[in-house]
């Protein structure tokens, strides 16, 4: 549980910057602030996934709150308009928390009302419900609700029109509105003692955060209709915002199967515990299958993140049949010997423009099997995909991307950027890595020895050969190549014309996956160098301070953000392999001493930004405040990978995920 005080809920400029998040497994969400004064325009009660994990519609923005006791009016709501916050709610808050789903406590004249928020799985529903305490009042307590709605594409703003359709349908214990035609209705299903059908707009709210952001950030909500509920006679209220049809019947069964749920998420280890709840959000179903979120809220499910988050968010956790979902549903949308880097918004085709995604696949694979030793299933849904990339990056695909004459790959094109070090503003390449980039070939290699090992298991003799004298080529030439003896280091890329002795944390993955091409010596040097020039308590610095191009803080429009995201920004989930690569260095003793002093600081983060989530990235310079996406996949996954197979070596994941 997280909690969070009176004082801390009453102090705006704390409370604003302290976020929620509830998924749906489908893609959907539900955000806001702790005091649900939304800051962004991706904050709503019900954002729904339309064509699941996509499509995402802002429907239901939020609930405007009033507490009536005896004819006296309690605004509990918070709203920021131009130069002016109201309502005040946040005065009248007396704390929240996390426990499992978002809490809110008020207090008002001796009462004390608690409001629960959670969706439920599988479907674009929320759940909002009321209790007030102490029970049998003599006094007139009511709670009203107004439902303000936007109805729009999530990373957009909605504005007063005229051709919204103000008519709602009402019949006993339910509401239903539809603005636009060619946008699903919302349902609310209710238990209110009486419905008020005025429908006005609230007009000009400002969200200060896409402000901050250089972004869109003024909006018209519309109100449909009021639902008051008597607390007096009844001491709870509840409305299920939904785009289907639902029973307000239901909604304590909906609340026990969600705690149900989520309580199989606890572990003895507070920390394996938190990240392992924090894991369950990014997981959600693609058609035939199940796919990965990249993060929250305005990420859709990319192939790079989820296959480096695949064994952290499905194997680490015990859940290898997800990670079975998700291996052959990436599987079927291999082209060219590529994987798809993106599912467009609108599910159109899928992008492939990157040249780490499909290397990335194999280590997914590996570590699946690592922790399943299910060869069976390689075999009949994987291999002969598997070897098809292979024979599609020695003969070349996309981009260029082929095996060079020595061994290596190599990746790009001018006007592309094909690593995860992917920035581009306009035309503008921010860190093109044109060439060798020194994380590809470590991935490649590690590739070429996964499927030597395979084509061994399969008695593949010919490819095994293969796989093997390829592998053995690459290890040679980069070794020859990579090794920067002035900086004691690897260089970050290699091309024909020149060598990049940019100090970048991408060199750490050429010594923490299991297939490396380095000598123990070199990798304590790598990690000494990286941890002097890199290391931060939030993650890895993407470019050393020391370095011209350095930009210390992640902050203004979208081209000044593109500019530092990977020139300086510190990413979280670089401290998977770093971990791995510094305990598998310098020993057990010493590394599980770094590692458990380390993650014991970063504690702290599960307590800022949104409560129990990992945030994307975090500023270079001190105090390193926490940016990007408040909800990131492989943030989450690496650090609770690295946790759970290196740290504290939970052997009961494993066999749980074999089970």
């Amino acid at each position: 549980m997280i909690e969070l005080d009176q004082e801390n809920c009453r102090n705006l400029n704390i409370a604003s910057t302290c976020e929620w998040l509830e998924t749906n497994g489908i893609g959907g969400f539900s955000s806001s602030t702790i005091v649900g004064m939304n800051t962004r325009r991706y904050h709503g009660l019900l954002t729904a996934a339309t064509k699941p994990p996509v499509g995402r519609l802002v429907l239901l923005s939020k609930l405007e709150e009033t507490l009536i006791v005896d004819g006296r009016r309690y605004e509990l709501s918070v709203n920021q308009y131009p130069g002016v916050i109201h309502p005040q709610g946040f005065n009248h808050q007396a704390g929240f928390r996390l426990d499992p789903f978002p809490t809110f406590t008020y207090e008002v004249e001796g009462l004390r009302l608690v409001k629960t928020v959670f969706m439920v799985q599988g479907e674009n529903t929320t759940v909002v419900q009321y209790e007030l305490m102490p029970v049998n009042q003599t006094r007139v307590i009511r709670l009203e609700i107004r439902p303000l709605i936007a109805f729009r594409d999530y990373h957009s703003t909605t504005h007063e029109n005229s051709v919204l359709n103000q008519n709602i349908e009402t019949e006993n214990g339910l509401v239903k509105f539809r603005p636009y035609a060619d946008l699903p209705s919302l349902q609310l299903a209710h238990d209110s003692a009486d419905i008020d059908k005025t429908g006005f707009w609230y007009r000009n709210f400002v969200y200060a955060i896409e402000r901050e952001r250089g972004l869109d950030f003024a909006e018209d909500l519309f109100s449909p209709c009021a639902l008051t509920f008597d607390l007096k006679s009844k001491n709870t209220a509840t409305v299920i915002a939904s785009t289907e049809r639902r029973d307000i019947k239901n909604a304590q069964s909906y609340r026990r199967n969600e705690i149900k749920r989520r309580s199989q998420n606890n572990n003895e280890n507070q920390i394996v515990t938190a990240l392992t709840a924090a894991a369950d959000q990014f997981i959600v179903s693609r058609e035939r299958g199940q796919t990965v979120i990249a993060g929250y809220h305005w990420f859709a499910d990319w192939g790079r993140d989820t296959m480096i988050a695949l064994p952290g968010l499905t194997l680490a956790t015990g859940r290898s049949q997800i990670a079975k979902g998700v291996l052959i549903e990436f599987a079927s949308h291999v082209d060219r010997g590529m994987l798809p880097n993106r599912f467009p918004d609108a599910g159109e085709t899928p992008e492939y423009n990157t040249v780490d995604a499909t290397l990335w696949f194999f280590e997914a694979v590996r570590s699946f099997l690592q922790y399943t030793d299910d060869y069976e299933f390689v075999k009949t849904n994987l291999y002969a995909v598997l070897k098809d990339i292979i024979a599609w990056h020695v003969k070349g695909t996309r981009y260029q991307i082929h095996v060079d004459v020595d061994g290596l790959l190599f990746s790009g094109e001018p006007g592309v950027q094909l690593t995860w070090m992917d920035a581009k503003v306009g035309d503008w390449v921010v860190t093109p890595r044109h060439g060798k980039p020194v994380e590809i070939q470590a991935l490649w290699y590690s590739a070429l020895r996964v499927m030597e090992q395979l084509a061994g298991k399969f008695q593949d003799v010919k490819a095994k050969k293969e796989y093997g004298a390829l592998a053995d080529k690459a290890r040679t030439s980069f070794n020859q190549k990579f090794w920067n003896e002035e900086a004691k280091c690897l260089y970050d890329v290699v091309n024909s014309e020149s060598l990049d002795a940019s100090i970048r944390p991408n060199q750490v993955i050429a010594i923490s996956l299991p297939n490396t091409m380095l000598s123990k010596d070199r990798a304590a040097s790598i990690l000494r160098v990286v941890g002097r020039e890199l290391l931060t308590p939030r993650g890895l610095r993407t470019l050393s301070a020391g370095d011209p191009n350095y930009i210390g803080r992640y902050e203004g429009g979208p081209r000044e953000r593109d500019s530092a995201y990977h020139q300086g920004t510190v990413w979280p989930w670089l401290m998977g392999p770093y971990i791995t690569a510094y305990i598998r260095t310098f020993g057990k003793k010493a590394g599980r001493k770094f590692a458990n002093a380390w993650l014991q600081n970063f504690q702290d983060h599960l307590r800022e930004a949104c409560l129990g989530q990992v945030s994307e990235i975090f500023d270079g310079e001190e105090p390193h405040a926490p940016r990007g996406c408040v909800a990131q996949a492989w943030s989450v996954s690496e650090l609770l990978r690295a946790v759970v197979e290196d740290v504290y070596e939970k052997k009961e994941s494993r066999a749980a995920a074999s089970a």
